[in-house]
Order: C-alpha cells, then sequence, then structure tokens
C-alpha cells in the first residue's frame, strides 16, 4: 500500500477533481440513470466525490450508501457528504455490504474490482443487494491498455512492470460478462473509452499516475529511487518538448439484476 504524505494527498485531491477523473466519475454517474428516490449503494466509495454528486441527484426522498473499508477514506467522505441528510457513509467490503437484501435500487462500484481477490464475491454480493431490475455500474482500468511513450524503453517497462503489481486482476472488463450472468444478472455491457494526451496537465491522470507509479516502484524496492526520479523528470521534459504520449483505456461495465 503506497502512504501519502500531505504533498501527495493534496495532489490526489487536485486530480481527483480535475477534469479526467471527473470525466471517469460522470461515466459511471450517467449509467446509474439515477431518479428521484434511489436507493443507491457507492461500493468502494473512497473520498466520496461520487457518493456526493449521487446525493445531489436522487433527492431528499433517495438514499445513498458510501461503503468503504479505509477509515482514512470514510472521513474525508464523511465531511465531503455533511450537507446530505440522504447520504451515508459506512464500513464494509465489497463482498460484505452493509445492506440488507433487495434493499438497493442501484450500485456502483468505481476501480474496486481490480483490487479484490475475489471478484466473483464481490458481484454475487451486489446481486444480493439490489432489487429486481436493480443496476450494477462498475467502472475498471484497462491494465494491459497503458501506451506510454518512453525513449528509454527498458526504464519505462520496469515502471509498468512494477505498478502492475498494485493490482489484483488486470482484465476485470473481459471476466464481467461470465460474471455477472453466473451471478445471476442479465442485460450485460460493457463499453470502452480512453485517455488519450499528448499534454501534461496537473490535475491528469497521467500526472497523478507519474507520482504514484514512481513513489510505489521505489517504496516497493522495484526500483531505486535515482531511477524513478529520472523517468519522472524524462516525462516533464517530453512534455516541454511537446513530444509527450499517453493513453489509458478504460472500461464502463453495466448489467440488471434479473
Amino acid at each position: 500500500m503506497l502512504r501519502f504524505d500531505e504533498a501527495t494527498t493534496k495532489l490526489l485531491e487536485i486530480a481527483y477533481q480535475g477534469g479526467d477523473v471527473s470525466r471517469r466519475r460522470r461515466m459511471a454517474f450517467d449509467a446509474l440513470h439515477l431518479s428521484e428516490g434511489d436507493v443507491v449503494a457507492d461500493i468502494g466509495c473512497g473520498n466520496g466525490l461520487l457518493t456526493e454528486e449521487i446525493a445531489r441527484a436522487i433527492g431528499a426522498s433517495g438514499r445513498v450508501i458510501g461503503i468503504d473499508p479505509s477509515a482514512d477514506m470514510r472521513t474525508p467522505a464523511a465531511n465531503r457528504c455533511a450537507a446530505f441528510p440522504n447520504a451515508q457513509i459506512k464500513d464494509g467490503l465489497a463482498d460484505v455490504l452493509p445492506l440488507h437484501d433487495g434493499e438497493a435500487d442501484k450500485a456502483v462500484a468505481v476501480q474496486v474490482l481490480e483490487y479484490l481477490s475475489d471478484i466473483p464475491a464481490a458481484i454475487r454480493e451486489a446481486h444480493r443487494v439490489l432489487r429486481t431490475g436493480g443496476r450494477f455500474i462498475a467502472v475498471d482500468t484497462g491494465c494491459k491498455t497503458l501506451d506510454w511513450f518512453s525513449e528509454d524503453e527498458d526504464r519505462m517497462r520496469c515502471v509498468q512492470d512494477a505498478w502492475d503489481h498494485h493490482y489484483i486482476e488486470p482484465r476485470v472488463a473481459a471476466l464481467w460478462p461470465r460474471l455477472t450472468r453466473d451471478a445471476g444478472f442479465f442485460s450485460v455491457d460493457v463499453e470502452p473509452f480512453t485517455f488519450c494526451d499528448v499534454t501534461l496537465r496537473p490535475d491528469g491522470i497521467a500526472f497523478m499516475l507519474m507520482h504514484l507509479m514512481s513513489r510505489y516502484a521505489a517504496e516497493n524496492g522495484c526500483m531505486s529511487t535515482k531511477e524513478t526520479k529520472a523517468w519522472f523528470d524524462e516525462q516533464i521534459d517530453l512534455a516541454r518538448q511537446g513530444r509527450f504520449f499517453f493513453s489509458l483505456t478504460y472500461y464502463r461495465m453495466s448489467a440488471i439484476k434479473a
């Protein structure tokens, strides 16, 4: 696990409210097709940005339950959603949700499944808490789609190989059709959306990943701090020269409870 100092935490807060991550969050939000009065489970709610947006959309007669196992995440989520009486933040795991059978109309999990050791259990749990006809939306990274230019291909490969250790399942989208149907869902769909940049923005996914990947590689002994700094600095230089290129595909997945 990465340990974030104050500077990195501030950087992540900027990125999560920036254009790229807002777009990723919006892809999940739009697919929920929210209505006033909906009960929604936000699985792995993190710092509560999506939870807050859902609370605003479903009105006072609705309810959104943000669920996260990390107290470090639940605290900012609760603070962010404090103005919404229809929002609750609860301790819980994706495969042991603190909801009754059929309690929710919608469920959403953004960048959650790729970190789970038992994805089928989490999908079955989402099925359990949804009413018949309820909608489950997930967004996960196409981890094998990362295309990132560097003049030092060996070093770039080392950074990516190190980062590959931070998730459990790199191809959630490929498993989604079988796992959701096995759990009792129908109307299964998978839609890709890609971030492709030739500029480097402080609020962008690429800049956020530069910080996270270099730190992860160094802290876990995959590369030296000197090596990761050289990679980071090269990307800054490439951007200044107008030679920066980054592309990564995410997948928005949906299914309906039969």
